[in-house]
């Protein structure tokens, strides 16, 4: 069996990670922004590594996210206790209708809209990053970039504790091959009004590395 498997949207989250590492044995690769694209290629690497005698123990979706403000502070770490499909679903006259309550069943949603975190792999995590905030993680599609949006993801989702783009995909991928996952970002700015000049993707960066000594 191979050891862990972390995968992140963008090359320099990779090379922030890869910066950190503690144990060689850990792959480390970019698998491209978004559920689809991240989902995709997640699987097709679990699914070599299993055809090569060679399967993955696990996998992490890692990279930077957004954070919600009073819950996590921009260049904090948060782990998922779950990744949540929070854009998946349908308009109405009334609002929006999760894809879970538009009588979806649950396995043509690769599990349901929301999948938990592996409980000893995040155990493991929080046990090595002790001060990182855990709670939900919202994958979107579309960056959040208002702040009515916000207060309606907050509305939703209660108990979220930042958004990213890829992590329910990998966890897809991760639940459909029989591998544990987990999610861990760091906080690259505050969700609401977009405003890349108040973004600290630095210390977001600095923060992954720091890290990265969890993943092992």
């Amino acid at each position: 069996m191979s050891g862990l498997l972390v995968v992140t949207a963008v090359p320099a989250e990779a090379e922030a990670i890869q910066a950190g590492l503690a144990d060689p044995t850990v792959a480390v690769l970019p698998v491209g922004v978004g559920p689809a694209v991240a989902g995709a290629a997640t699987a097709r690497l679990l699914a070599l590594a299993e055809m090569a005698g060679r399967p993955y123990r696990a996998v992490v979706s890692a990279g930077v996210a957004g954070g919600f403000a009073g819950r996590v502070a921009v260049g904090g770490t948060v782990l998922g206790s779950r990744a949540v499909a929070a854009d998946l679903g349908a308009e109405s006259p009334d609002g929006f209708v999760p894809i879970d309550e538009l009588g979806m069943p649950a396995e043509l949603l690769g599990g349901g809209p929301a999948l938990d975190a592996d409980p000893e792999l995040l155990a493991t995590l929080r046990r090595v990053l002790p001060a990182a905030t855990v709670g939900p993680v919202l994958t979107v599609s579309t960056v959040t970039g208002t702040a009515a949006s916000a207060d309606e993801l907050v509305r939703r989702h209660p108990e979220a504790v930042a958004e990213a783009m890829e992590g329910y995909g990998v966890a897809v991928a991760a639940s459909q091959a029989g591998v544990p996952f987990a999610e861990l970002r760091t906080i690259s700015n505050p969700i609401g009004p977009r405003d890349r000049d108040a973004w600290r993707m630095r210390d977001a960066l600095t923060a992954l590395t720091a890290a990265a000594p969890a993943l092992r």
